[in-house]
Formats: C-alpha cells, structure tokens, sequence
C-alpha cells in the first residue's frame, strides 16, 4: 500500500483561491492609503493659513473631503486585512479566533464610520462658511439700507 501521488497526498490539506485576493486588496489599500495621504499632505502644505476657519473650509470642499473619507476608509480597510492575518496565525483554531475576529471587526467598523462620520460633521458643519453667509447677509443688508438711504 502506497501513499498515492504527491497532490493526492496535499488535497483538501488547506484552502486555496483565497491568499491570492487577500493579498491583492492588501496591496491595493495600500496603494490607496499611498495616494490620498500623498494628495492631502500636498495639498495641506500648499496651503497659506492654518487656522482652524481655514483648514475647516479646505476639509468643507467637496475634492478635499472626499479624499479623507477614501483615506479614513482605505486605512480601516487595510488594518482590517492586516489585524486579520495576524488573528489567523497567532490566535489558536476555536471559538477564541471567532471571538476575536468579530471584535477586530466591530472596533474597525466603528473606528471607520467615527471618522466618517467626524469629516461630514466639519464639512457640513463650517464655521468659514457661516462666516462668509454671515459676512455676504450683512453686505446685502448695508446695500438695502443705503439703497433705501439714497431714494
């Protein structure tokens, strides 16, 4: 009695189909994280005034504020891929590695949607915008009171 061939002896010894896409997403979140973090630490430092009006209306534009939202979800997407391999190898087979999985991913997911949710909340939120609707209604108001004024 032999033991067969070679490959008869390594099927169905391990999963297969699946390294090849998690290693590939791996590669392009962080090529994602390399672009975004590169767009904004450019854009950042071309930036003339760093006042907390100023940065808050560079984050309010739509170019900007996407960007982040990209980055914040690439970073948590790649750390997700990341933290898993590392919960594959090193936590033991059982309910302890599911445990742990669904941990990973609820501390991730929420960690992505708190900052989500913190780049809506200043882009939509502007104090420079105000500022501007603010200081645009007072210029309309002193052109109807001297158009009133003149008649």
């Amino acid at each position: 009695m032999g033991n067969g061939t070679q490959i008869g002896r390594v099927r169905g010894l391990g999963s297969s189909h699946h390294g090849a896409h998690h290693w590939l997403l791996q590669r392009v979140t962080g090529v994602g994280n390399l672009i975004s973090v590169g767009f904004l630490a450019i854009s950042l430092a071309m930036r003339d005034d760093y006042s907390y009006a100023a940065l808050s209306g560079w984050i309010a534009q739509p170019i900007t504020a996407l960007m982040l939202a990209l980055l914040v979800v690439s970073t948590f997407w790649h750390a997700r891929l990341g933290l898993q391999v590392l919960i594959e190898d090193y936590v033991p087979n059982g309910g302890s590695r599911f445990g742990v999985t669904i941990i990973l991913n609820l501390l991730l997911f929420g960690g992505a949607a708190f900052g989500l949710i913190c780049i809506g909340k200043i882009a939509l939120a502007n104090p420079a915008l105000d500022a501007i609707s603010a200081a645009q209604a007072a210029a309309q108001s002193q052109a109807a009171a001297a158009a009133q004024g003149g008649m």
